[in-house]
């Protein structure tokens, strides 16, 4: 269809002699690359089927002669989803070399499901139009999809016009996640075994060393609310406890859970880390929440299913092996504490018609605004801020402006999905 813009058996002599040239180097031989070159080894099939009496001299005349009407390319760069087919290509670069995909030859089968894509996109668009019309200033958006059953990238949106920019934020902007980083401090107090959703934790002035001084953590509106219990501390998104949090299991155990959950972005062991003082990719926190929403289990994320070289070899198989990578008990305490959250918690805005986990993330200096959210059969990372890392605005936060926006996106993602629940403490062992 891309060559002539017409189905195979509509194409001519002319036509037909053009594409059997184009196997032995499909990328050199190419009419869009080279079309004189494309025309030569037209001629050389033509001479070679004359030579074997398959055609007549007459026929490879008039073939020869035929015009060549080219159609228009219809790759998934171009008429699909090109921030996907960067990252896919990035990722074939990762695993066989740049040379090896440059030369080109391989069948991709990638994660992608277009009917997601195209609802990503379109509710990226609304979303980030919706987010400008109430005032704030914010020039981009990102939202990635994961299957947690499967790791697999079903959506992934780098960006709010790819002809305009084509840096893929989904994939190589490194920003910083807020309050949406504090599941990771709270998965790994419950793997200890001390702590529970109704456990006591304090809402309190603290400080602690931090070089030549202290460091003294604030909550977002500069007041304490005293002992309360995990499950609260989370819901309302207390930073206090979380920094209390991360100095009762260690800041490098926290860490460690992060490496776990396959986040690979550098992270330095400070005091402030539980309050998201790293920065991360929007599929980083996908990816990683994709692992809390599966009840602990875990495939490398990917953008591609399957790798066939011409010769149908396979050159690569991403077939699912989920590893059980966390605490079971640990990871259902942490999506019970989650889902209040959203059910009176920062982000009841992203309510649903069913069970649902998340934390919003806001940065003290209003340049990052977040959602991460899940449902048993899909996660999903939503992220707004600018290029530029200017602030987005006064009372930016990521309860109101993108809670909503991970809401649309999943009433329509999950339109005729059965309704899962998330398996309950009470089936697992207390660590």
């Amino acid at each position: 269809m891309s060559y002539f813009n017409k189905h195979a058996s509509e194409l001519t002599l002319g036509e037909s002699a053009m594409m059997a040239g184009l196997i032995q180097a499909p990328e050199n031989y190419s009419p869009f690359v080279n079309y004189q070159l494309a025309k030569k080894r037209q001629a050389t099939v033509l001479d070679r089927m004359r030579k074997l009496n398959w055609i007549t001299a007459a026929e490879e005349t008039a073939a020869k002669a035929q015009p060549i009407q080219l159609g228009q390319i219809t790759s998934f760069r171009q008429s699909q989803a090109p921030y996907i087919t960067d990252a896919v290509i990035q990722e074939l670069s990762d695993r066989f070399g740049r040379d090896a995909v440059l030369k080109g030859g391989m069948r991709v089968q990638t994660t992608i499901d277009l009917n997601l894509q195209h609802k990503a996109e379109e509710t990226a668009r609304e979303g980030l139009g919706s987010v400008q019309g109430q005032g704030l200033a914010a020039d981009q958006i990102s939202i990635v999809a994961v299957d947690p059953r499967t790791h697999f990238v079903k959506a992934m949106v780098g960006g709010i016009d790819y002809q305009q920019s084509q840096f893929n934020r989904a994939t190589q902007a490194l920003r910083q996640p807020g309050s949406a980083f504090k599941p990771f401090v709270y998965y790994a107090a419950f793997a200890t075994g001390r702590f529970d959703p109704d456990s006591t934790i304090s809402d309190t002035p603290v400080s602690y060393p931090d070089g030549d001084g202290y460091y003294t953590p604030q909550n977002y509106d500069s007041s304490f609310y005293g002992p309360m219990s995990i499950r609260a501390a989370l819901a309302q998104s207390r930073n206090i406890p979380a920094i209390r949090l991360g100095q009762e299991v260690g800041i490098n155990r926290v860490i460690e859970v992060c490496r776990t959950l396959g986040i690979k972005s550098p992270m330095e062991p400070v005091t402030s880390l539980p309050l998201g003082s790293v920065d991360l990719t929007p599929l980083e926190m996908a990816s990683a929440y994709a692992t809390f929403a599966s009840g602990g289990w875990q495939s490398p994320t990917t953008t591609i299913v399957q790798v066939i070289d011409s010769k149908g070899n396979v050159l690569l198989d991403n077939t699912p092996n989920p590893q059980l990578v966390l605490d079971p008990w640990a990871v259902a305490a942490l999506n019970e504490t989650m889902q209040g959250v959203i059910n009176s918690g920062t982000a009841r805005a992203a309510k649903i018609d069913r069970p649902a986990a998340g934390k919003t993330g806001t940065t003290s200096s209003e340049r990052d605004i977040w959602f991460a959210g899940f449902v048993p059969q899909l996660a999903v990372a939503v992220w707004v801020g600018n290029d530029d890392y200017s602030p987005i605005g006064v009372g930016a936060t990521g309860g109101s402006y993108v809670a909503p926006i991970w809401r649309n996106f999943m009433n329509k993602a999950l339109d005729g999905v059965p309704v899962e629940n998330f398996r309950p403490t009470s089936d697992f062992p207390h660590p």
